[in-house]
C-alpha cells in the first residue's frame, strides 16, 4: 500500500509540474486573442429584482468573504483581507493528529506550492500572487507551535503559507458560513472535515472548489489559479 501510495504521489507530482507551465502558455495566447472562460463565481449571497424598460431584471450578488483575523504558525496575526491584500488565497482543512486523510492533503498542497515557484531550483520561492492557507478544525490541540511543527515537517515556504489557528467557533462558521463547506464536529477527538481546496481570488470571491485528493482536480485548481493570475494583470 505504500509503495502503491508514493507511486500515485509521483504520478501527481508529474501531472502539476506538466500542466502548469502548459497552462501559463495556453492562457497567455488565449488572453491575447481576448477569449477565454475564466473560473466561475460561487455561492450566491442574493439576487437583486428590478424593472427596466417594463422588463424585470435580476442582478445576482456573490458572497466576499469577509475580513477574519486568525494566527498563523509563527504567531502572527493574519488579517485575510488586509495582510493577504491582493492575493490569491488556496485554503483547505487539516489537523495535525490526522493519521491518514490530512498528510495526503499536506502533500497534495505541497504539489502547489512547488507548481508556483518563482525559481524551479528553489523548492520554496513561492510565486508572491498566490497564499496558501490551512486552517486546523483542531485548535484546541493545534496551538501555533504544533501548527509549526507540522509545518516544518513538510517543508512549506513560512511566507506563502500559512498555517491558521484560532478560536473554534470561529473557524467552523468561516468553512460553513463563507466558505459554503461542510464541515463538522465529531465526536470526542475525532474530526470529520473536508477534502475540499476552496480558491478565492483577490476582490474574496470564491472562484473554485476542487477535491484535495484528486490529481485531475489538482490539475485543474492550478491552471484555474494561473488563469485569475492573468485576470488580476488584465485588470491593471
Amino acid at each position: 500500500m505504500t509503495h502503491k501510495n508514493s507511486n500515485k504521489r509521483f504520478f501527481l507530482g508529474i501531472a502539476v509540474a506538466v500542466l502548469l507551465p502548459l497552462s501559463f502558455y495556453i492562457t497567455a495566447r488565449l488572453l491575447k486573442k481576448d477569449h477565454i472562460n475564466m473560473p466561475r463565481y460561487y455561492v450566491t449571497e442574493k439576487i437583486n429584482r428590478h424593472t427596466e424598460n417594463g422588463r424585470t431584471v435580476s442582478d445576482t450578488m456573490f458572497h466576499r468573504i469577509p475580513n477574519l483575523e486568525f494566527t498563523n504558525q509563527l504567531g502572527e496575526p493574519v488579517s485575510l483581507n488586509e495582510d493577504l491584500r491582493g492575493k490569491i488565497l488556496v485554503i483547505n482543512f487539516i489537523f495535525t493528529h490526522c493519521p491518514t486523510v490530512c498528510p495526503q492533503l499536506t502533500q497534495n498542497m505541497k504539489l502547489l506550492q512547488r507548481a508556483f515557484r518563482k525559481d524551479p531550483k528553489r523548492e520554496t520561492d513561492m510565486n508572491n500572487q498566490v497564499q496558501l492557507l490551512t486552517f486546523t478544525v483542531d485548535p484546541e490541540r493545534d496551538s501555533f507551535q504544533q501548527l509549526r511543527l507540522y509545518a516544518d515537517r513538510f517543508g512549506v515556504n513560512h511566507d506563502h503559507w500559512y498555517f491558521l489557528t484560532g478560536p473554534k467557533q470561529k473557524i467552523y462558521d468561516f468553512a460553513r458560513n463563507d466558505l459554503g463547506l461542510s464541515v463538522q464536529d465529531g465526536a470526542g477527538t475525532d474530526f470529520i472535515h473536508t477534502e475540499k481546496i476552496v480558491v478565492v481570488d483577490t476582490s474574496r470571491y470564491i472562484r473554485g472548489y476542487y477535491d484535495g485528493l484528486d490529481s485531475v482536480a489538482l490539475g485543474q485548481c492550478a491552471y484555474d489559479i494561473s488563469l485569475l493570475s492573468m485576470e488580476k494583470h488584465r485588470k491593471k
